[in-house]
C-alpha cells in the first residue's frame, strides 16, 4: 500500500508536457488553468497603468517646453510591460509582472524635466538600467540580497502589504488627504459619500467573501462583477473623475469613468521608440548633477524591485527559509532590462509590479501566468479603449485583499528581542507612511546596523549592510548634498 501511495504520489507530481518541464508547473503545485487565471487577474490588477503612466508623463513639459504624446505614450507603456514582462516569464520563470513603476515616472515628471529634455531624462534611465544589469550579473545584487536578516526579509513583505493595501485605501477614494489636520482621513471630511467608494467597499467585501470560502477565480469574478456595476452606477449617476484639469468632480472616480468606448480597437502609435538621448544631460546639467539623477533612480529601482520581488516570492511559497527565491539572479537581469526598455521607448522604468501580487493571490506560481499577463499589455496596445473601462476602484479592492494576505506573515518574526523588534516595526511603518518601498527598505537596513552595532552586536551585521546603508544615508540626503555643491 506506502508503495502504491508513493507512485501515486510521484504520478500527480510528474510533468504533463514540456511546457510543465520548462515553468515546472506540476512541481510547484500549480496547474495551467490556474497560470492562466493568475496572469489574466494580475492583468487587470494592473491594467490602469497604461491609462495612469500616459497621464503622469504626459503631463509635465520638459526644461524647453516640450510634452509627450498621450496616445504615443499609451501604445509605448503597454509594450515595453508586454515585451519585458513575457521576457521575465520565460526566462525568470517567475509569476511576476513588469510595467512603468510609479515612484520612478512621478520623478522624472516632477524633478528630472524641471532640467533636462525627455530624450534626455530617458537617456538617464538608461543608464540606470545598464547599471542594474551590470550588477545583477555580476552577481552583486544577489550578494546584497543575502546580507539582508531573515527578519527584515518578512518585514519588508509585510511592509509591502501595508503598503498595497494603502494604495488600495487611496486609490479608490477611501481614504483621501485633508487639507487641514491630520495627513489622511476617512473618505471625504470624515465620511464615505462617492458612489465610487461604495463600488470599492462592496468589491472589496465581496472578494473577501470569494476568497473565505476558496471560490476558484475568487479574486477576478469580485473585480469583474465590481466593472459592470460601476458602469451600470455611472450610466444613472454620469459622474466625472476626481483628477478632470478642466471640471474635477471630488465625488467621481478616480482614473477615468467605466463607460463603454465610442470604439474597441485603436491602432498604436510607436512613434516614442528610440526616443532618446543617452548624453545629452551632460553637456545640459553638467556631470555632477546628472551622477546624483542617475544615483537616485537606481536606489528607487534597485530596491524597490529587490522588495517587490521578495515579497511576492515568499507570498507564492516559492522562497526559502533564507528569502531565496528560484532564478533570483535571471530575475536581477530581467528587471534591469526593463528599465532599459521603459527608457528607449520613453515609457520610463519598468519593474517588477506589486500590484502582480493579485496574480500570486490567484494561484499563480510560475513564468506562465507572466506570459499571460505581458501578451494581455501587448493586446492593450490595440485595445486602449476598452482598457479605459476598468475603473481602479475595481482593482484597488483586490490590492487591499491581498495586502491582508501578506500582512499575515509578521507572525513567522520572532520580535522577543526589541533590537530586532524596532528595525523590524521602522521598515514594516515606513512603507505606506512615505509611500515608498525603498524608503522603508533604507530604514530598516540603517536602523538594523546602528542598534546591533550599538548594543555590542555589531558582528551580526554583514559588512555589505553597512555599504548599502551608508548609500542610503546618501540617498536620503541627496537633496542637501545637492544644495551644497550647488547642483
Amino acid at each position: 500500500m506506502a508503495a502504491e501511495n508513493v507512485r501515486a504520489q510521484e504520478t500527480r507530481t510528474r510533468p504533463r508536457s514540456p511546457l510543465d518541464r520548462y515553468f515546472e508547473i506540476t512541481a510547484r503545485g500549480s496547474t495551467v488553468k490556474q497560470e492562466l487565471r493568475g496572469g489574466v487577474v494580475a492583468f487587470v490588477a494592473m491594467a490602469y497603468i497604461v491609462v495612469l503612466n500616459p497621464l503622469i508623463l504626459g503631463g509635465s513639459p520638459d526644461v524647453e517646453g516640450t510634452s509627450l504624446d498621450f496616445a504615443q505614450l499609451t501604445a509605448v507603456t503597454g509594450l515595453v510591460a508586454g515585451v519585458v514582462t513575457v521576457l521575465f516569464g520565460v526566462v525568470a520563470r517567475l509569476p511576476f509582472a513588469l510595467a512603468a513603476g510609479l515612484g520612478m515616472n512621478s520623478f522624472l515628471a516632477v524633478s528630472v524635466v524641471q532640467d533636462v529634455t525627455w530624450a534626455e531624462a530617458m537617456g538617464l534611465v538608461i543608464v540606470n538600467g545598464v547599471i542594474i544589469v551590470l550588477l545583477g550579473a555580476t552577481g552583486v545584487r544577489t550578494a546584497i540580497f543575502h546580507a539582508v536578516p531573515a527578519q527584515l526579509k518578512t518585514a519588508i513583505t509585510v511592509g509591502i502589504g501595508l503598503f498595497i493595501a494603502f494604495i488600495g485605501f487611496v486609490n479608490s477614494g477611501f481614504v483621501t488627504r485633508t487639507a487641514e489636520g491630520p495627513p489622511v482621513q476617512l473618505g471625504q471630511g470624515g465620511s464615505i459619500t462617492s458612489l465610487p467608494t461604495l463600488v470599492f467597499v462592496f468589491a472589496l467585501l465581496l472578494i473577501g467573501v470569494l476568497v473565505v470560502r476558496r471560490v476558484p477565480g475568487g479574486i477576478l469574478i469580485g473585480m469583474a462583477v465590481a466593472t459592470v456595476l460601476a458602469i451600470v452606477v455611472q450610466a444613472f449617476a454620469r459622474l466625472g473623475t476626481v483628477g478632470d484639469p478642466v471640471n474635477p468632480d471630488p465625488g467621481g472616480w478616480n482614473l477615468s469613468a467605466p463607460e463603454m468606448p465610442s470604439q474597441v480597437v485603436a491602432l498604436p502609435d510607436f512613434g516614442l521608440l528610440g526616443a532618446f538621448d543617452l548624453f545629452g544631460s551632460l553637456e545640459r546639467i553638467g556631470l555632477l548633477s546628472a551622477v546624483m539623477l542617475v544615483f537616485t533612480l537606481l536606489f528607487t529601482n534597485f530596491f524597490d524591485a529587490m522588495g517587490t520581488m521578495t515579497g511576492l516570492a515568499r507570498n507564492a511559497g516559492l522562497s526559502t527559509a533564507d528569502g531565496t527565491f528560484p532564478r533570483i539572479r535571471q530575475a536581477f537581469i530581467v528587471e534591469g532590462i526593463g528599465a532599459i526598455g521603459g527608457g528607449a521607448a520613453s515609457a520610463s522604468s519598468n519593474t517588477v509590479f506589486v500590484d502582480s501580487a493579485a496574480g500570486v493571490a490567484e494561484g499563480a506560481r510560475t513564468g506562465l501566468a507572466a506570459c499571460v499577463t505581458g501578451a494581455l499589455f501587448l493586446a492593450s496596445t490595440f485595445f486602449a479603449p476598452l482598457i479605459g473601462v476598468i475603473p481602479m476602484e475595481a482593482g484597488a479592492a483586490a490590492l487591499v485583499v491581498v495586502g491582508a494576505m501578506m500582512v499575515v506573515q509578521i507572525q513567522e518574526i520572532n520580535m522577543s528581542s526589541f533590537r530586532v523588534s524596532l528595525p523590524v516595526f521602522l521598515t514594516i511603518v515606513s512603507m505606506p507612511l512615505t509611500y515608498s518601498i525603498a524608503n522603508g527598505i533604507g530604514v530598516g537596513f540603517i536602523s538594523w546596523a546602528l542598534i546591533h552595532t550599538l548594543t555590542g552586536k555589531a558582528r551580526e551585521v554583514h559588512w555589505l549592510l553597512w555599504v548599502v546603508s551608508a548609500g542610503f544615508l546618501l540617498y536620503f540626503t541627496r537633496d542637501g548634498i545637492s544644495a551644497l555643491f550647488g547642483t
